[in-house]
């Protein structure tokens, strides 16, 4: 496979005009990238974005194989790629100057592609994520149901959503969204563009909340869902993620979906209680470039 199979382009609409139809082919394993491609689109539209990301998509027999991403900040994004199409692209990117900070893809291709990467540069590469991905079949409400009921939120709730998203930021130890928050930066993290929804206790106290993703490509992203640790254990989770995605559904969405910890069997073991079924595995890894580059 040669290189010249990569067509490049920064621009955004031509790329979605040429690659959009592969990426609903296949929304809920193609749901990171239609996400980011749809904030990387609305940014650039606004003019918000001083560099431009860089967009790629595979070719064969005219029709559009995979695709990625690299944005400014380093954020390489991969649809599923054979170990031969990921040796192609690390050198290809490599040859064309490009360092990206971290890939994230399914687990096969970015494990594939950090050894290629190392190989082709010299980086060395440290998983720092590891996920299931769950897609939605039948929802099935949890039984017993708490007491409660559910309530999308408005903008009476931001300072309430904005503390919740930082707690739930330090119990994974994602850093990036809690400096972005504590610099008051809150609509350019990943959780300022989210619709949320509280459940909340019959006197009205929120007692847990799950955020989705707008509909792209017929898809919602149910991310994060969170219960203060005090609060845990009297099935608020459930019911919250039940409300996100049937109201996710009723907006006309055609795959609801959402990422796990593999480490958290409860959580796993909740969310295919109510419906959700696994799809794949993904995986993420920082490069570092402190050693000498080869080549």
């Amino acid at each position: 496979m040669l290189p010249e199979d990569w067509h490049l382009t920064q621009d955004v609409d031509d790329f979605l005009a040429r690659a959009g139809d592969f990426l609903c082919s296949r929304p809920a394993l193609h749901n990171t990238p239609l996400t980011d491609i749809e904030k990387v689109r609305i940014r650039r539209a606004a003019a918000h974005d001083a560099e431009a990301t860089v967009f790629g998509r595979l070719e064969s027999g005219c029709e559009v194989r995979a695709i990625f991403y690299l944005t400014p900040s380093g954020r390489l994004g991969l649809t599923p790629l054979s170990v031969e199409q990921t040796d192609t692209l690390a050198a290809h990117l490599s040859g064309l100057g490009h360092s990206p900070f971290h890939v994230i893809a399914d687990h096969e291709t970015a494990s594939a592609f950090a050894e290629s990467w190392q190989r082709h540069t010299g980086a060395a590469s440290v998983p720092f994520w590891r996920t299931h991905l769950y897609r939605l079949g039948t929802l099935t409400p949890p039984q017993p149901r708490p007491e409660g009921q559910g309530r999308i939120t408005g903008g009476k709730d931001r300072e309430h959503v904005v503390r919740w998203c930082r707690e739930f930021c330090v119990d994974v130890g994602e850093q990036s969204s809690i400096d972005l928050i504590d610099a008051g930066s809150w609509d350019d993290s990943r959780f300022g563009d989210r619709h949320y929804t509280f459940w909340e206790t019959p006197d009205g106290t929120p007692v847990s909340m799950a955020a989705a993703t707008s509909i792209v490509g017929g898809m919602v992203r149910v991310d994060p869902v969170y219960t203060p640790a005090h609060l845990r254990g009297r099935g608020y989770a459930g019911a919250v993620t039940v409300e996100a995605s049937r109201a996710a559904l009723t907006a006309g969405a055609t795959d609801v979906v959402l990422f796990t910890d593999p480490d958290n069997p409860t959580s796993n073991a909740l969310y295919q209680r109510i419906g959700y079924v696994h799809v794949a595995d993904f995986a993420g890894y920082t490069f570092s470039y402190g050693a000498p580059q080869a080549g």
